[in-house]
């Protein structure tokens, strides 16, 4: 072991000498691997933080949340094409449904009934155009994720009687407020007063442009004295999150029966209901983001290759220009496998040191990008791991032929070469 060590200090020694001893040639070949490192490198921390952002916010919406609707968001299993005509003459979720699935379901640990629709708000001279503006039954806390900022939630009695009460996203309690605390303070809606009770915590934005910091939440119950909720155009739809312990696949099965028995659907009736959940989307994903990851491979790899062949071709000018020095190694004793990891050992090292210097400029570009955006660009470790790995690799098979070059010459016309 200690025979070993010592091999590759001697060897790791002398290959940094050579390094030194050429230093403007080792700067332009590092250029060369630095900059196909930091290429490849670059795609696949894109690649994660897209993944990750998409992820985030899919997961956002509930794993485990069954969102019964009017139309499906991918096509029936089996199909590749969306059949929309079949869906056009469906009802949209009434309360009456959201009653009885709320009633029946043995899996549900929560239930909603949830309508948007798009108008503007008004406070005293300051207004907001195309606010969001959601009816919601109470357990609308229990499955949408967000934290109140001021003031508080609906309380029981606001939602069962329909209060004009509302809260606040934090975009709109900012716009129309300018700063001073909205809560009791009332503003102006379709012509009807809402008393401000809370504000929402700011969210920001989603890869799917969900956020509530630009809507408005009020009582459905109150809502529906100033929408048509059987209307479409306020797109109503029923969330049920399932118990702990069940997975939406059995969520999904007991509210097709209950729903099916809702809507007095023959046996062999269609549904005419969608039952959407994440999973439908996931599934998508996985197979997009493994394409990605393949083109990402591809596009990094030409970046890589050209990294390659700079040191190959350094390693051949290196090996030329000391063949007198290894003719003399080898005279007085030095083993071929001596030689070949000194070149080895040498193409790997200036090959990690382009390495690292790409991966530093990376880490330094998603510093920044993160400081003076919103979005979380990071350097996974697993990047960081594969950006050294591929270094390492690049370096030992570029170095290679020409440290087996040069581990097999003779020593004597070594010695005696020009």
């Amino acid at each position: 072991m200690i025979l070993v060590y010592k091999f590759f200090k001697e060897s790791l020694l002398f290959a940094l000498n050579a390094l030194r001893s050429n230093l403007l040639r080792t700067v332009l070949t590092l250029s060369g691997v630095t900059i196909g490192i930091f290429s490849i490198i670059s795609v696949f921390t894109l690649i994660d933080t897209l993944e990750k952002s998409v992820r985030d916010s899919i997961e956002s919406l509930g794993n485990n949340v069954i969102y019964i609707q009017k139309w499906p968001w991918a096509p029936p299993e089996g199909e590749s094409e969306y059949p929309w005509w079949r869906y056009m003459n469906r009802q949209v979720p009434s309360l009456d449904d959201y009653e009885q699935v709320k009633k029946r379901s043995q899996l549900a640990e929560a239930v909603t009934y949830t309508m948007a629709s798009s108008r503007r708000l008004a406070y005293e001279n300051n207004s907001y155009d195309q606010v969001a503006v959601m009816g919601v039954t109470h357990s609308f806390e229990d499955i949408w994720t967000f934290e109140i900022g001021t003031g508080r939630y609906f309380s029981q009695q606001d939602s069962y009687n329909g209060s004009n009460v509302a809260i606040l996203g934090a975009d709109i309690a900012k716009e129309l407020f300018q700063g001073a605390d909205p809560i009791d303070k009332s503003v102006k809606l379709m012509g009807r007063k809402l008393k401000v009770i809370g504000t929402i915590q700011k969210q920001g934005t989603d890869m799917f442009g969900n956020s509530l910091d630009k809507n408005i939440l009020i009582p459905v119950n109150f809502a529906k004295t100033m929408f048509n909720l059987r209307s479409e155009a306020v797109q109503p739809f029923i969330m049920v999150k399932a118990k702990e312990g069940y997975t939406s696949d059995d969520i999904s099965d007991e509210l097709t029966g209950i729903m099916r028995a809702i809507r007095r659907i023959k046996p062999k009736g269609e549904n005419d209901f969608a039952l959407n959940r994440i999973s439908l989307i996931q599934k998508n994903l996985d197979s997009l983001f493994d394409f990605i990851d393949l083109a990402g491979i591809f596009i990094g790899g030409f970046s890589i290759l050209v990294g390659g062949f700079g040191i190959a071709n350094i390693m051949f000018v290196s090996v030329k220009e000391r063949t007198r020095i290894i003719g003399i190694q080898k005279a007085i004793g030095a083993k071929r496998k001596f030689i070949l990891m000194q070149f080895l050992i040498e193409s790997t090292v200036l090959s990690l040191i382009g390495g690292l210097a790409g991966l530093t400029i990376i880490f330094g570009i998603t510093m920044a990008v993160t400081l003076m955006s919103e979005m979380t660009v990071m350097l996974s470790l697993s990047n960081i791991v594969k950006g050294i790995s591929i270094s390492a690799s690049i370096g030992i098979i570029s170095g290679f032929i020409p440290a087996w070059k040069a581990s097999k010459m003779d020593p004597v016309e070594a010695i005696n070469s020009l």
